[in-house]
């Protein structure tokens, strides 16, 4: 491991990754979860949890053998912060099959001198029956608000799931259940909405976003075709105001949609170079979005004229009778690029811990935790 600078350390992975998520689960300490995708048969994956220390600067890490295969998705649980679902593909197979993994109750207490090999073993291991829908699942999403309920992204359908002490089984489809669903491309990725009571699944397919409201599975709640030029890659909710969803893509262009407005996003930017593998809100402070892409490249970006915050300046200016000034706003743009990677960065995730830290992961395993630069900082507290 190495320390660049005060707001950037290195952890370096033997194998290559895409796979990166935080420890949702997990209150008080920084922590993500990343995982290895090597195809190689003499190569064993791995998951890591890497905790940052920013008083030491520096990473500790604990990790466990993913012997199912290359991992291509994370998800961790934001009820449970030993629970967790990965999406993996077994050897040259083309299926991507799920499984959902627990951690031991205490790892404070695993003593790695006191291990038979060098990897923490799991409390349980289940791989999910989704051999019904096709061998290609995209991902696994927890509810935000129902402990037991997950989605499962798997070709043209999404599978809505229920945890149980035995098992985990299939309850319902949310998507592709209805006459259409012939007709329904295979789905990139999809993610529960914060806001609607838990009640709506968004989706990406082609150049197209859609949401679906599990109450009524036959009809598709809102949709904004051509969303972009080219494949949508990934999507993320605002968590602080409801209409509004992030998208990037293929085309390099990072947006911002209003879904009551479809026709065109109220913020767009293109700083990318190449395909956009990931977008992400702060989830305290939703001016700052996060983006990563196949430029190498890990991008902050400020829309503060579309952000919460807009909102709460203007509702203090209107309770002080405007005779407290106004804290500005940072300007709309690109506020730093983080370009210390050397591949592909195909992960960008916000700790959910401190909202000034952020990791990146790029193909090489390299991951980054980088922080916020002090100015912009202080620029949003004071």
């Amino acid at each position: 491991m190495d320390e660049n600078d005060s707001s950037l350390i290195i952890y370096g992975l033997e194998l290559q990754a895409r796979a990166l998520t935080p420890q949702y689960g997990e209150g008080n300490d920084v922590r993500f979860f990343i995982a290895t995708n090597s195809l190689k048969p003499t190569n064993t994956n791995q998951l890591h949890l890497l905790q940052y220390d920013e008083e030491q600067g520096n990473i500790q890490s604990k990790i466990f053998e993913h012997s199912l295969g290359e991992v291509w998705n994370l998800r961790s649980c934001p009820h449970q912060a030993n629970l967790l679902a990965s999406v993996y593909q077994k050897g040259a197979q083309v299926i991507t099959q799920a499984a959902v993994l627990t951690l031991p109750d205490d790892l404070s207490s695993v003593r790695t001198e006191q291990l038979k090999s060098e990897y923490i073993p799991w409390k349980q291991v289940e791989v999910l029956d989704t051999t019904a829908y096709g061998g290609r699942v995209k991902t696994i999403e927890f509810h935000p608000s129902q402990e037991q309920t997950l989605a499962c992204v798997v070709g043209s359908k999404v599978a809505l799931m229920q945890r149980a002490e035995s098992s985990t089984r299939i309850i319902a489809d949310l998507v592709g259940s209805g006459s259409n669903s012939k007709h329904i491309p295979p789905f990139t990725t999809g993610k529960w909405s914060h806001h609607h009571q838990g009640n709506q699944f968004l989706t990406l397919h082609d150049c197209t976003l859609s949401s679906y409201d599990v109450r009524d599975t036959q009809h598709c709640a809102w949709s904004i075709s051509d969303a972009h030029g080219q494949l949508v890659r990934d999507l993320d909710c605002n968590p602080n105001k409801q209409c509004h969803v992030m998208t990037g893509g293929d085309d390099g262009y990072l947006k911002i949609w209003d879904y009551r407005m479809p026709k065109i996003p109220v913020f767009e930017r293109s700083d990318h170079s190449h395909w956009i593998w990931s977008v992400r809100f702060n989830t305290f402070h939703d001016q700052l979005l996060l983006s990563s892409s196949s430029d190498c490249k890990v991008l902050l970006t400020c829309a503060g004229s579309v952000s919460s915050e807009l909102h709460s300046q203007d509702e203090v200016n209107t309770e002080g009778g405007g005779e407290e000034r106004q804290r500005p706003l940072l300007s709309d743009g690109l506020l730093q690029t983080f370009d210390q990677h050397e591949d592909s960065v195909y992960c960008a995730e916000w700790s959910n811990v401190d909202p000034w830290v952020f990791a990146s992961l790029s193909y090489d395993g390299r991951v980054i935790i980088s922080k916020v630069p002090k100015q912009y900082k202080y620029q949003i507290i004071f």
